[in-house]
């Protein structure tokens, strides 16, 4: 049976990803995962051995190299006419592309097949908000299937463009506060809530000249200079940064909103990582779907949906690296019930930034000193949050859920905690979880210990963060776990 074969990669978080003709996603993994290199922009040779297993017979591109150049121009850099998709294609995957036919598709369009194409919707209005794609940084449109043959449709209705960006404004704003931009903006979200409106209004009157174009007044892909805002704090800093975004999201989905006559919204683009800002959308829309990887890595999954042309079957996250062998529940039961920290890695890696319960490192929500351990574990600041895993069915019990994301099984919206006293590990500053919820018909691993978790102590969550060694990506293989081990002296199970 032919396959089909996405790449996204060449600019950061490199992913590929395997389709048959059937719709049936086959593998969907980061190059990253592989390398150890985080954010890694290329393929690596663990990659490329990975789809060598795979015979496809098309590869998709998830962007257009050749207006990726002309976008160059525009901002001041070299043009290099020979930058082709087969040029770019086989810096990636070396020279034999072993006779596959090769498409490309737009940077915002692939964003947008990857959301629509997995999501549950028959017709949807589709927001893509990132950095920027070759000149686009804002798209929506109305995407839906055809009748006659299922193929899917989409229809551009808006656009903002180069250099107008959201993502790249925010990405100067995690650069001004000392964090890394294009990988660090996680940071600053949680950074955010530490800090006061103090600054919120100057920093909308600095930066944006119209909310409702989302037009700014500076190009933020050169940075924000240093004496901007000097002498105030990055917590500040933040906070302000965040009111913006959020604003000007919310102008984005009120004008997806009149454009589209539907309650059914698609989100991507990095920018939907912000699950801060996600939390507002249930105003706009009830009915939401936001891939677990909606950055330019699950855009990979984008382009081989476009050349299949019809919905995927979306079942499952976990669709790369497979450690093999049954969920560890009792194990990992007899570990947090004694040391109360314990890491997992079994099963398919998940595809997307998050760890939702394959490569996890899982702690007791309970306990007020559960927090700083597992921060000086993983080497990492003490202001940012920990988020909850829970049995959906118990989630509305302890979290006021917003509107739209009663169900929030790829953590990607924030909710305000009912009893943080009970479970300091897992609240932020601003008493707010990122919760994932697990359903009671899913059949994963996680779901079978949380459930025996809360039989063994009426405590229906787990504190979640990503199984990952400081400074890299997130375990992939069993050495990689058996490194975490030996470096911090935690048991990772599989």
């Amino acid at each position: 049976m032919s396959k089909i074969l996405g790449i996204s990669a060449g600019f950061h978080d490199a992913c590929a990803s395997v389709i048959d003709t059937d719709g049936n996603i086959l593998f969907a993994g980061h190059s990253e995962r592989y390398s150890h290199v985080k954010n890694d922009k290329n393929f690596c040779d663990g990659l490329r051995a990975e789809l060598s297993h795979w015979e496809y017979d098309t590869i998709a591109y998830y962007e257009q190299p050749l207006l990726r150049q002309l976008r160059a121009i525009k901002s001041g850099e070299r043009f290099d006419k020979s930058w082709t998709v087969r040029r770019a294609l086989k810096n990636q995957l070396g020279p034999d592309l072993r006779g596959a036919k090769i498409d490309s598709y737009h940077h915002h369009l692939s964003h947008a097949a990857a959301g629509f194409q997995t999501s549950p919707f028959n017709s949807a209005v589709v927001a893509v908000i990132d950095a920027i794609g070759e000149l686009d940084t804002i798209s929506i449109y109305y995407a839906y299937y055809d009748c006659e043959n299922g193929k899917a449709r989409y229809q551009r209705m808006w656009s903002q463009s180069y250099p107008h960006s959201i993502g790249l404004f925010y990405s100067a704003i995690t650069d001004r506060v000392g964090l890394k931009p294009l990988d660090e903006e996680y940071i600053t979200m949680g950074m955010a809530a530490w800090g006061t409106s103090k600054l919120d209004q100057d920093m909308m009157k600095y930066a944006v000249s119209n909310v409702k174009e989302s037009t700014f007044k500076h190009n933020f892909h050169i940075g924000i200079e240093e004496d901007v805002f000097a002498g105030e704090s990055n917590e500040d800093i933040a906070h302000a940064a965040q009111y913006v975004t959020e604003n000007l999201i919310d102008n984005v989905l009120k004008r997806a909103q009149n454009l589209a006559y539907t309650t059914n919204l698609v989100l991507m683009g990095g920018v939907a990582l912000n699950c801060v800002a996600n939390s507002r959308i249930g105003r706009y829309f009830p009915r939401i779907w936001i891939m677990p990887n909606p950055g330019d890595g699950g855009s990979s999954l984008g382009a081989a949906a476009l050349a299949y042309g019809k919905k995927l079957n979306w079942t499952t996250p976990f669709l790369g690296y497979d450690i093999q062998g049954e969920y560890p529940v009792q194990g990992l039961i007899s570990e947090l019930l004694t040391t109360k920290i314990v890491g997992v890695a079994n099963g398919r890696a998940e595809f997307g930034p998050r760890a939702l319960g394959n490569r996890s490192l899982l702690a007791d929500p309970r306990g007020a000193e559960i927090k700083d351990k597992v921060n000086e574990i993983k080497r990492r600041q003490k202001f940012r949050p920990f988020a909850p895993v829970i049995l959906a069915e118990h989630a509305s019990d302890y979290f006021d859920m917003p509107f739209g994301w009663e169900s929030s099984p790829y953590m990607q919206a924030v909710a305000k905690c009912k009893r943080p006293d009970l479970f300091p590990a897992i609240v932020h500053v601003d008493d707010t979880s990122r919760v994932q919820t697990v359903d009671i018909s899913d059949n994963s691993g996680i779901r079978k210990l949380l459930e025996e978790w809360y039989r063994l102590t009426g405590c229906p969550m787990l504190l979640n963060t990503s199984l990952n060694i400081r400074g890299e990506p997130m375990v992939n293989t069993r050495e990689d776990a058996d490194r975490f081990e030996n470096l911090y002296g935690i048991r990772v199970l599989s």
